[in-house]
């Protein structure tokens, strides 16, 4: 079923000016899914010419012209979902029912979203030392905008960046991974239809080379980052000043205090490990354990993973696909065997699953007594892995969470108000959820990080894509 897709540059699809190709195949079936071709530096150079257009036509429209857009974005939005979903499941590996559908489903809604905040955008009367001036602030356009953008979840990511972008009048180049593209440059037609200037939202997907070459374009003005923290430091390395929004890796502790209700942990803690095959950059990386409940969570763990249904992505009772890549199945292997061999105890999966089309079909892990030094326990494993931590108190749990630079997003199960304020108030996380799982997500919510993990959603999102600009009047003097 093999198909050839064409990049979005300049409001037109093209096959552009390079001289290769990339070729992917499915995670789940491994059959041949699209040709896709790499776009060359003068595509780019015709894609960041086109941006700089477009911002310069939308930074002159008011807030309620560019909220308009949205919402006929939105619209849109809504009558492509099922089809788009099916595509998304091909090429990521996600199950249609149990996950796609609500995916490209939200995606939408931050366009919805942003629409109202952009109405709401105002600036404020500044007091000065003089009778005769008046000063004041407004909110600018950064301008061109480049998003380079994961593989996990390949549509709602990119719209983080879209919506609240072109609310604002900026113009969006979407970098995608070539190898989950497709369902984009699907929703790209969209934009198209919904009249957004041409310019406005590119998608231009590739490999690094073509993300190096977008953020050290001297056209480019701004860079939005969604990835691991590896990836994030060489972007850093080579944008220059360039104003950034950078969003990267979690290593998302749960933490299990005594008076917990351990069933409720147990069965959040397991979804936050399977969502998504586990490959969600706030999924469940660990769970710390105060000893006094460890053998009544393990137990409550055990039970909670009967739920998970590995399987073929559109098989309704699928409620884990694979992995999307080898490179990410790998490290799953890698890391089971160093907790393993460092005195981990295996007690559910530990490896691939046999009598499936490819090999990226994990089975669901669960580990216990694992060191802190694995590095199951230091690094973002990105797959359906549930390590489980021990600590001897409060204050010990505390000590574990903290122990890591991926401070995204936390969680901690306690029935003691108070002692669910003194977590809150020493994990060193940009989220503490209280009483479910670390894989919570609203598309409204402030979502930032601490500890080497940096960004900013919600409200906030909108301030960023804009420039704070001061203006200063003289005003006639009468005598």
């Amino acid at each position: 079923m093999a198909t050839d897709l064409k990049l979005f540059i300049a409001g037109e699809w093209t096959e552009g000016t390079g001289e290769d190709h990339y070729e992917v195949h499915s995670p789940s079936t491994g059959e041949h899914l699209y040709n896709l071709p790499k776009a060359s530096s003068a595509d780019i150079d015709r894609a960041v010419a086109a941006a700089r257009e477009a911002t310069e036509e939308m930074r002159h429209w008011t807030a309620f012209e560019r909220a308009d857009l949205c919402l006929r974005i939105y619209d849109l939005w809504q009558t492509r979902i099922d089809d788009v979903a099916r595509i998304l499941s091909m090429e990521q590996g996600k199950p249609y029912e149990a996950e796609a559908k609500d995916d490209i489903a939200e995606s939408g809604d931050y366009f919805q979203i942003a629409a109202e905040d952009v109405k709401r955008l105002t600036g404020e009367l500044i007091p000065t030392t003089s009778r005769h001036r008046r000063m004041f602030t407004v909110r600018r356009p950064v301008g061109v905008w480049v998003a380079i953008t994961p593989w996990n979840f390949p549509v709602m990511i990119p719209m983080e960046y879209v919506g609240p972008g072109l609310a604002t009048g900026n113009a969006i180049i979407v970098k995608p991974p070539e190898f989950t593209s497709w369902a984009l440059l699907e929703m790209a037609k969209v934009f198209e239809e919904a009249g957004a200037p041409k310019g406005a939202i590119q998608v231009i997907p590739g490999a690094g080379d073509i993300g190096t070459q977008l953020v050290t374009h001297d056209g480019v003005d701004a860079v939005g980052f969604t990835g691991s923290s590896d990836t994030g430091k060489k972007i850093v390395s080579v944008m220059g000043l360039k104003r950034s929004i950078m969003e990267m890796s979690g290593n998302g502790p749960t933490v299990v205090t005594a008076d917990a209700d351990v069933a409720k942990a147990a069965e959040a803690a397991v979804y936050g490990a399977y969502y998504n095959a586990g490959q969600v950059c706030v999924a469940t990386e660990r769970v710390i354990v105060v000893d006094e409940v460890h053998d009544e969570f393990v137990e409550a763990s055990l039970k909670a993973a009967e739920i998970v249904s590995l399987g073929d992505p559109f098989d309704d009772a699928t409620n884990m696909g694979p992995l999307n890549n080898e490179p990410t199945a790998a490290k799953m292997d890698r890391h089971i065997a160093d907790a393993v061999g460092k005195g981990a105890e295996l007690l559910m999966g530990g490896g691939r699953a046999t009598g499936f089309p490819t090999d990226l079909y994990y089975d669901f892990t669960i580990l216990d007594r694992v060191p802190e030094d694995s590095a199951v326990a230091q690094e973002e494993s990105f797959g359906p892995v549930l390590p489980i931590i021990g600590a001897r108190d409060d204050d010990a749990a505390v000590g574990v969470a903290n122990r890591t630079h991926l401070g995204l997003q936390a969680a901690v199960f306690t029935n003691d108000l108070t002692k669910a304020f003194w977590y809150a108030d020493r994990i060193r996380s940009g989220t503490v959820v209280v009483n479910d799982s670390t894989d919570f997500w609203e598309t409204f919510q402030p979502f930032g990080g601490a500890a080497g993990t940096d960004t900013g959603w919600g409200r906030q999102r909108i301030d960023e894509f804009t420039d704070l600009q001061t203006v200063v009047f003289v005003l006639r003097e009468d005598g």
